[in-house]
Parts: C-alpha cells; sequence; structure tokens
C-alpha cells in the first residue's frame, strides 16, 4: 500500500493506493498549529474506520507548500506507521525538465501536477488547478517546463467580494445556466464564475498563441474544475485526482512500485 499526501493551503488530501488503484481518498483542513500526536492519531484513525490495517502501510509521499506543518506532519507519521515519508522536491526524477527558476521557485503541487499531465497525455500541454490559487503551467512537446501564471483562486476572490461588499451575502458557486441574470445571487455567480471561464479562455489561447502551441492539450484539476467546465469547452480532460496520481507516479520513478 502506498499513501500520498498533498498539503494545501486549505486542505490536506490524502490517497491509499494498491499497486496502482486509488482506493480510498479523504481531505482534512489544513491547520499548522496542530501536533504531531493529533496530525498522526487522526491519519492513523482514518485507516480504523476504513477497515483497512495501518500496519500493512509501508510507503508515504508527501508534496506540501506549507512548510510549518510539515515537522508536526512527518514526525505524526513516524510514530503512528514507522514509516519515514518521501518528500517531494525539485532534484527528483520527474519525467519533465525544469529550468533552473522553475527548480527554485515552482510549488510541488505543481510539479507533481505537471509531472502527472504529461506522464498521461504527452506534450505541449497547459496543466490548470483551480485551487486556493488558480495556476495555469506549460510543458513542451519534449517535456521541458516552458512558463506557469498564477492567479488568484475561485473561494479568495469570492471571499473578498462578501467581506468588502457589507450587502452581498455568501453564495453556493455554482454557475448559472445564462448570463442573463435575474437576481442578486445569480448576479454574484455569474460574475465570480463567468469572469474565471473568461480569464481562463484568454490565458490558454493567449498561452498558445505566443508560445506557437495551437496543439496543446489542455488539462484541468481543482474543486471547480467540473463548474468552470460548464461554462466553457476549452478543456480536453479534466482530472480531479491529478495531484495525488502524480505522486504515485513519482513514487513508482524514485522509489519503485
Amino acid at each position: 500500500m502506498l499513501l500520498v499526501i498533498d498539503v494545501g493551503n486549505t486542505n490536506i488530501v490524502l490517497g491509499l493506493y494498491m499497486e496502482s488503484k486509488l482506493v480510498k481518498s479523504w481531505r482534512m483542513a489544513t491547520a499548522e498549529n496542530r501536533s504531531s500526536d493529533e496530525i498522526g492519531l487522526f491519519i492513523y484513525s482514518l485507516f480504523g474506520h476504513a477497515k483497512i490495517p495501518a500496519e500493512q502501510l509501508k510507503n508515504i509521499i508527501i508534496s506540501s507548500v506549507v512548510p510549518n506543518i510539515m515537522y508536526s506532519l512527518t514526525n505524526g507519521i513516524r510514530k503512528y506507521f514507522d514509516v519515514s515519508p518521501v518528500i517531494v522536491n525539485s532534484d527528483m526524477k520527474l519525467g519533465i525538465t525544469l529550468n533552473e527558476e522553475s527548480r527554485r521557485e515552482l510549488g510541488a503541487d505543481r510539479i507533481v501536477n505537471c509531472v502527472a499531465a504529461y506522464q498521461f497525455y504527452g506534450g505541449p500541454i497547459i496543466v490548470i488547478d483551480y485551487g486556493t490559487a488558480t495556476t495555469y503551467d506549460v510543458i513542451s512537446k519534449n517535456g521541458e517546463f516552458l512558463t506557469g501564471i498564477t492567479a488568484p483562486g475561485i473561494k479568495i476572490s469570492a471571499d473578498a467580494l462578501f467581506a468588502r461588499a457589507a450587502l452581498l451575502g455568501k453564495v453556493e458557486l455554482a454557475l448559472p445556466d445564462s448570463m442573463v441574470v435575474t437576481s442578486t445571487v445569480e448576479s454574484v455567480q455569474a460574475g465570480i464564475l463567468y469572469g474565471r471561464v473568461g480569464e481562463t479562455e484568454y490565458i490558454v489561447n493567449r498561452l498558445k498563441e505566443e508560445l506557437g502551441m495551437p496543439d496543446s492539450i489542455v488539462v484541468a484539476t481543482g474543486g471547480l474544475a467540473h463548474t468552470i467546465a460548464r461554462g466553457t469547452g476549452i478543456f480536453d480532460h479534466i482530472v480531479p485526482a491529478l495531484t495525488l496520481e502524480g505522486l504515485r507516479l513519482l513514487f513508482e520513478m524514485n522509489v519503485g512500485e
């Protein structure tokens, strides 16, 4: 069994693989003030609830963009599972080529997504992740990282609007069927989500044009990818578990099956 853990700014997502099959996934809030016992015991309890013997777990790999949680997370894992986790870094075998700047600055989650997308679909490819931030990363036909763009995430943008506009209450992030809306709720939904559809289409088309790669494959992941897809046909593939799959692939490349 292999446990893959993606530590994001908002959530920690865990996936359990048996061979190459994702058999279980869990999500917990990212909280930097948790102790190693709190984290380790909570993850251990997930196995009990799923009736999966935790003692059988021998391999764990982690990608993280939250350095302050890593001490508690890794020590909790060692204490409750007796496993030393593999930590994703840019010096691993990746199956793609990073330039010096991206090797220093690109977040582990984005590296993992690029690895998975390129392994599954080849290149040239544009990888979009609708997470805490919305990110656009481009890999060439030969597996070279070309460029990456970072925009505010959809929920961050929505929360900023709700916080600054006293008369607007929070609304569900659901895409209206039409831009011609008749209520305040739909007005806010259309502005936030069709606005992000427009951003997505503009950035993707501009990248294809400027890089001279009109046939680039477009892959989307993240919690709101399916919502955005309702307003555009620009995605070739939507892969909710792209990051988890990338972690599995990186473990196999660097440690073995």
